[in-house]
């Protein structure tokens, strides 16, 4: 991914800087991750990274179109790659597992928000509710 990085940041007259590189490998290594996440990934390898650094490069990796957000939690957005299939995110208010399906999931809507002149996003698309290990186990309140 390195060379399409130089490549989309030499578009946008950005240089490739070992910072950003760094902090689209923690995404695309760690999938789903919040910019404290990627901090702390980074941090791992590069200790003089801080948080604006992450905040700032996450912000224009989305503008490239190589990571993209989506809110997985009422906390901070969770960023993923764009190298991976587009998915819905299927969230579990009890125990916050994560799951992934295909854009099919979605399809119906999709196609009726289309037939209302409406594209809809599917990577930032996120549903709640819970799962049903969660439903099976006695509420721990």
């Amino acid at each position: 991914m390195s060379d399409d990085l130089a490549t989309r940041l030499r578009e946008q007259g950005l240089r490739l800087t070992p910072q950003r590189q760094l902090i689209l490998q923690a995404v695309e290594e760690l999938r789903h991750a919040t910019p404290d996440e990627v901090l702390a990934h980074v941090r791992a390898r590069a200790s003089s990274v801080n948080a604006s650094t992450v905040y700032r490069t996450l912000e224009v990796l989305e503008e490239l179109g190589l990571v993209r957000h989506t809110h997985l939690s009422d906390r901070a957005p969770t960023y993923h790659s764009t190298l991976e299939h587009e998915h819905v995110h299927v969230v579990c208010r009890r125990c916050q597992r994560i799951r992934s399906y295909g854009p099919d999931l979605v399809a119906p809507v999709v196609a009726a928000l289309a037939a209302d002149g409406f594209t809809m996003d599917v990577g930032h698309l996120a549903i709640f509710g819970q799962c049903t290990d969660c439903d099976a186990s006695p509420d721990p309140t």
